[in-house]
């Protein structure tokens, strides 16, 4: 086995992590909203779909990055061409508008405006 090669195997292994996190995230949290929908009842469907985006919103961020982690690897490792490089880019800046929006999604304001809606209490779950 070449240096490329396990390099090329350990991103795999990144890649499948990623969306590993994804697959068992987003599965737990419909989990989460089935069981919020039949212990809480119709009366509060709407909190819990609140929840439910919350969480997949956070579960895909989380996969995107350990996905950047594999792409960046494998770009500078494995295939360091101008033309990865430039694939590398625009992934990224994709992904980070993506993260971006998601992150205003969950939040529900700018980053900027997030002094407007008060002090919250850190690792709450709002």
């Amino acid at each position: 086995m070449t240096y490329d090669q396990f390099i090329s195997d350990v991103v795999k292994v990144v890649e499948a992590v990623g969306a590993g996190i994804m697959i068992v995230g987003g599965l737990m949290a419909l989990l989460g909203y089935i069981v919020a929908l039949v212990r809480e009842g119709k009366g509060d469907a709407p909190e819990a779909y609140a929840q439910l985006r919350q969480r997949l919103g956070r579960v895909i961020l989380l996969g995107l990055e350990v996905l950047i982690v594999g792409d960046i690897v494998r770009t500078i490792i494995v295939d360091p061409t101008i033309e990865s490089v430039a694939v590398l880019g625009m992934i990224v800046v994709i992904r980070i508008v993506l993260s971006f929006s998601l992150e205003v999604e969950i939040e529900g304001t700018w980053p900027w405006s997030r002094w407007r809606l008060g002090p919250s209490e850190p690792g709450a779950d709002s």
